[in-house]
């Protein structure tokens, strides 16, 4: 323990921390910029200056360690005079153009500005020359606006393993950019969005479709239907104001069906039939495996819902891609679904159908245009808009969203199980997958209580669970005393650990959950700025809330699932199964 003293305060406190750390710990407010949760210290922007007694000059409180009779001041006139200067200096290479950005409603480093009285730019000079880079279907980068606090940088490189941002050239020249100043579709990115996630300004966000969506709502000839994923409702109302973990499912469907959408329906519905066609494969493959002694069958299996990790995988672990589930994501099922079966039920040409997706993702817009995306004859998905984006639509629209009355999705792409909501959370996929392969392999329902798989829960990088198969039934007699191994795992940077320890035999399992954002999806690039565990945590009870929640809470108990089986789609794993919700991989060049 150390004995220091903050702003008078005499403190005793662990060794090892940072001024930052002791600060956060005491509630005593340090404003930041570069820093990141549980990341290393980059001291890159120079907000947290205070002064430390006997030091000559300020220091940035994230990176300065902690020592025996320190003495701090965090807030005298002389620290915010130095932080004032910094926010300056900031905002003098920063091409804001703050009342047309994104960002204008919660860029930190205005809110920074506001916080210091910064009124007026003081040092003049020249403003480096912007590129628009608009490349890639999820993301579009301003360099002009960027401060150089390499937040995406940290993200990029540490949290998902993909190092598709670094800092290019030096001096004034430098640029926090792709190799070489490239634009994002010549480098190796998975357009996860993290960057965009935790980009202070308006540098780096998603790709903006708005206008194209509202664009097919006024076409008078158009069919018009929205899909919404299950982290969007314990998401969407931080936009309104609500707490993070706020469950607004009844609010978004009257918010949507204001907007003009003809009909409003459940990504989860989908989700339910990812479980029945994702579960008989993998328990296919066991069968092969153990049964039929086949040599080539891909075990592990690993979950496909993710497109970051499916663009992962292509990239960096091509070798791996047998092992993925041959199962589309949820989104790209439903769009199918829409474009063959919905459309035939209601009588209208799929020519004319419009499928919109919201999402937290943004992947899925990439994802949305792979060419093998178009099993329905069309583009299945047309537009994805992230949860920003739709909380943008809602205020461009006049529409109070906290006073709308709940009111529910439309059948019969509408109606889902307590296992689907939970396919937002880290882990979640994982525990729907298992509550109906064990009650399909054993005649039971899972022994767990409130059916959770705690082992996979939470915000550990990598979790892992053994789960003995006893009394098999029929078919599966031969899973008989065995024990199903599975892993999960969040954030591409621990996928890459996992993935070389199977590769060296050090790991075993049988099936494994990736989601490419930490957390899950109610952590992706497209949710409420700015995301930290905290934030994760409260998001994550919510939909564990909504599943408890449910009529029904395993995917095959769902009623319009097993309607859908038996008028169009056959079985799991059929033919028309296999057009329709099935796809394949490909492998990319890495650059």
């Amino acid at each position: 323990m150390l004995n220091i003293t903050i702003n008078d305060q005499r403190l005793e406190v662990d060794d090892g921390l940072t001024i930052l750390d002791v600060a956060k710990k005491h509630k005593i407010h340090i404003p930041t910029l570069c820093h990141l949760e549980g990341k290393k210290p980059m001291g890159a922007c120079r907000v947290c200056l205070v002064e430390v007694k006997g030091y000559k000059d300020p220091v940035a409180a994230c990176s300065t360690p902690i020592e025996q009779n320190m003495v701090i001041d965090t807030k005298g006139r002389s620290v915010r005079k130095h932080r004032k200067a910094v926010i300056e200096l900031l905002l003098s290479e920063h091409n804001g153009e703050c009342l047309t950005c994104s960002r204008k409603d919660n860029c930190e480093l205005k809110a920074l500005a506001e916080e210091y009285g910064v009124t007026e730019i003081t040092f003049k000079g020249e403003k480096k020359e912007g590129k628009i880079d608009d490349s890639t279907w999820g993301l579009t980068r301003d360099s002009a606006k960027c401060v150089h606090c390499r937040r995406c940088v940290e993200v990029c490189s540490n949290v998902q393993g993909v190092a598709a941002l670094a800092p290019q050239f030096r001096g004034f020249k430098t640029q926090i950019a792709p190799a070489f100043a490239s634009n994002m579709s010549e480098v190796t990115c998975v357009q996860c969005g993290q960057c965009a996630a935790i980009c202070p300004v308006g540098a780096i966000g998603e790709k903006n479709d708005i206008e194209k969506v509202l664009s097919v709502l006024e076409d008078p000839k158009k069919f018009v239907v929205v899909q919404t994923a299950p982290a969007i409702r314990a998401a969407l109302g931080e936009e309104f104001g609500n707490t993070a973990g706020t469950l607004v499912t009844g609010k978004m469907t009257s918010a949507l069906r204001a907007l003009g959408f003809d009909a409003v329906f459940d990504t989860n519905f989908a989700a339910d039939l990812t479980i029945i066609e994702e579960g008989t494969e993998l328990l296919t493959r066991l069968k092969n495996s153990l049964v039929e002694n086949k040599k080539d069958v891909a075990l592990p299996m690993f979950t496909s819902c993710s497109p970051g990790w499916i663009l992962y995988m292509e990239h960096f672990y091509p070798s791996f891609l047998k092992n993925l589930s041959t199962c589309k994501s949820p989104q790209q099922m439903f769009g199918a679904l829409a474009k063959t079966y919905y459309a035939k039920k209601i009588n209208v040409d799929p020519k004319d159908m419009i499928v919109v997706s919201i999402m937290p993702c943004t992947a899925k817009k990439f994802e949305a245009r792979r060419e093998e995306m178009n099993s329905s004859g069309y583009q299945d998905v047309d537009y994805v808009l992230t949860t920003r984006e739709l909380a943008k639509m809602i205020k461009q629209s006049s529409i109070d969203f906290n006073s709308l009355i709940d009111s529910q999705m439309n059948s019969p792409l509408g109606l889902s199980t307590g296992a689907a909501d939970i396919f937002g959370n880290t882990g979640g996929v994982m525990e729907a997958a298992i509550r109906t392969a064990y009650e399909i392999v054993t005649g039971t329902e899972l022994p767990l209580k409130n059916l959770h798989l705690t082992d996979v829960a939470g915000l550990k990088g990598i979790k892992e669970a053994a789960l003995p198969l006893n009394a098999c039934k029929g078919d599966w007699k031969f899973l008989e005393g065995a024990t199903l191994k599975v892993a999960v795992v969040h954030g591409l940077e621990n996928a890459k650990e996992l993935l070389e320890s199977i590769r060296k035999g050090d790991l075993s399992y049988h099936f494994i959950e990736v989601m490419t954002c930490p957390g899950g999806c109610i952590g992706g690039g497209g949710q409420p700025r700015f995301t930290d565990n905290k934030i994760r945590e409260k998001r994550i009870k919510a939909l564990y809330k909504e599943d408890e929640s449910k009529q029904y809470r395993k995917s095959h108990d769902n009623p319009d699932i097993q309607k859908l089986y038996k008028e169009f789609l056959g079985k799991p794993l059929g033919h028309i199964s296999h057009e329709l919700l099935h796809t394949h991989y490909i492998t990319r060049e890495r650059v």
